[in-house]
């Protein structure tokens, strides 16, 4: 059987480590991302194209991961400009399940496939191959993708028809939010208290409180700098989505109410533990 070409759309902070696996791996890889220069270390190895449409032209699987509904929608439009029998759409960016969804009906109208699949994980486990893969979509098509999405992610997890892959996404998203504004007050809290930071960090990552979102945000704490591995408006944009898909309980105010007033102080660029920032003013 000929080997499938690969395309890939969004080259952003997580994007571009994904799509590198994919090259790694020895596909035949075409990408495109609106900044053009995000795509210039690909031109050795891989198509570089200018528009989408001329990629997805070129290939038969396409994998897009882009920020939010509108870019996803945005991006789409531009897909359904061109024929895509037969192709099949991977969409690793969280968005709304009504967008997801809405997207998934109009590629099956245009005689092609998609499945939602967003990820776990932030910039490291990208880097890695490491993230775990929430999949909403017919076994057929997984099956298809399931050659390339291993050499993303760990862990692939297949949670029934279109908009599952979403919604696992979203509440994962949600109880992280919770962790990262919590570890934020605990730190601020044991600060207080005269506890320095790495000791206090050390307890929580060796004790039943610790988990991989605790270690993975440590350096940062303890440094009190905050590159974005995942900023916090995205967190934002997560937490606002899940309370409308139904996230309606009494943390989901506070979470709403912090981080949105964060995003307003002007930390929405910083990582999402640079909650720290606001809560401590």
């Amino acid at each position: 059987m000929e080997q499938e070409k690969l395309g890939f759309i969004g080259l952003g902070n997580m994007g571009h480590p994904m799509a590198k696996n994919l090259e790694k791996a020895g596909f035949p890889l075409s990408v495109y991302n609106r900044t053009i220069e995000k795509a210039e270390d690909f031109k050795a190895k891989s198509a570089v194209f200018n528009t989408v449409s001329e990629l997805v032209k070129n290939s038969d699987v396409i994998f897009t991961m882009l920020t939010n509904d509108a870019a996803v929608r945005a991006v789409y439009e531009e897909i359904f400009s061109t024929d895509i029998h037969g192709k099949l759409f991977v969409d690793m960016s969280t968005i709304s399940p009504e967008a997801s969804n809405d997207i998934a009906s109009a590629v099956k109208i245009k005689e092609a496939e998609f499945i939602d699949a967003p990820v776990a994980g932030s910039t490291k486990p990208a880097a890695e191959g490491t993230l775990i893969i929430m999949v909403g979509g017919e076994e057929k098509d997984l099956q298809r993708a399931e050659p390339y999405l291993e050499k993303m992610g760990k862990t692939i997890k297949h949670l029934g028809g279109n908009g599952k892959g979403i919604a696992a996404k979203l509440s994962v998203n949600y109880f992280i939010s919770t962790l990262y504004q919590g570890l934020a007050e605990t730190i601020l809290f044991s600060d207080k208290l005269g506890i320095e930071r790495k000791e206090m960090l050390d307890i929580i990552n060796e004790s039943a409180s610790g988990s991989g979102a605790t270690k993975v945000k440590t350096p940062l704490l303890v440094n009190n700098e905050y590159e974005p591995a995942f900023a916090l408006d995205l967190m934002l944009k997560d937490i606002l989505l899940a309370n409308k898909a139904g996230a309606d309980y009494p943390l989901s105010k506070t979470l709403i109410e912090t981080y949105q007033a964060a995003h307003d102080a002007g930390l929405g660029n910083d990582d999402v533990i640079g909650i720290i920032n606001y809560l401590k003013k």
